[in-house]
């Protein structure tokens, strides 16, 4: 997660960008509701439920993998909600990349809408690519509004976990500062800032970090995906995945609408 940062240009978001995170806010708050309303109707496992509404709406396996330490969740809750939101994602991607010559809309548009509706930046770069650069360019960049986001958010859920736990006294109740997260903001305010900048570095030294970056994280998943019992997966995935689906396809259809 620390590393992941260095994906994230705060710079270009900041002064290209502020209209887009306004709708960014707009599709985490949605995503992260919706699928607990849905989850909660459909008696599915809250947990899961939390996480998939969080990757929805933020930046997939990454943003699952850096609350689940702050909501305290089981490591096969992470890892089964990691392999449902790579899945949905990829199917939407490949939809969207599908249905785009027959959409009405410039391909800015498209962009837009890719960028602040797919799960995972992969996505977005999948679904944008096909619409050209000025299209993948502006979809990068709401995508990448969600992943700055992703700061206050775990913030706000720690705050939450604090007032949960709060007079509790079984268990362990305490919420631990994810100090992963200053590594994230010092990695996003170096790679913005510094590196390119004071530090001369070429486009392969940085598509070569950016894939190391993915390696690692990927690697972090695969580990946790040894830990799913294949039993929990049969009886706890089907309700949460159902719930996610909804949400992404009513994401969809309103962020079409307001990109």
């Amino acid at each position: 997660i620390i590393l992941f940062g260095l994906k994230l240009n705060i710079d270009v978001v900041i002064h290209q960008g502020l209209s887009l995170l306004i709708r960014d806010v707009a599709v985490i708050v949605f995503s992260i509701f919706v699928t607990v309303w849905l989850g909660k109707m459909l008696k599915a496992n809250p947990s899961l439920s939390l996480l998939l509404g969080i990757g929805t709406g933020v930046c997939g396996a990454a943003a699952i993998a850096a609350v689940s330490p702050i909501l305290k969740t089981k490591d096969d809750d992470t890892a089964i909600s990691v392999g449902i939101i790579a899945l949905i994602g990829t199917i939407f991607s490949i939809t969207y990349t599908i249905i785009r010559p027959f959409l009405p809309g410039s391909d800015l548009h498209y962009g837009i809408w890719s960028g602040i509706s797919l799960h995972e930046i992969a996505h977005v770069a999948l679904a944008g690519a096909p619409a050209g650069q000025d299209a993948l360019a502006i979809a990068l960049l709401a995508k990448l509004g969600r992943v700055l986001l992703l700061v206050p958010l775990s913030f706000i859920l720690m705050y939450w976990m604090s007032r949960k736990n709060a007079g509790r006294e079984s268990g362990d109740t305490k919420v631990e500062f994810p100090w992963f997260l200053i590594g994230f903001i010092l990695t996003s305010l170096f790679g913005s800032y510094v590196l390119g900048k004071a530090i001369p570095i070429s486009k392969n030294a940085l598509n070569g970090i950016s894939y190391f970056t993915s390696f690692i994280l990927t690697s972090a998943m695969v580990g946790l995906g040894l830990n799913i019992s294949l039993r929990d997966l049969r009886t706890k995935a089907l309700r949460p995945f159902i719930a996610m689906s909804i949400t992404s396809v009513l994401l969809s259809f309103l962020s079409f609408f307001i990109a």
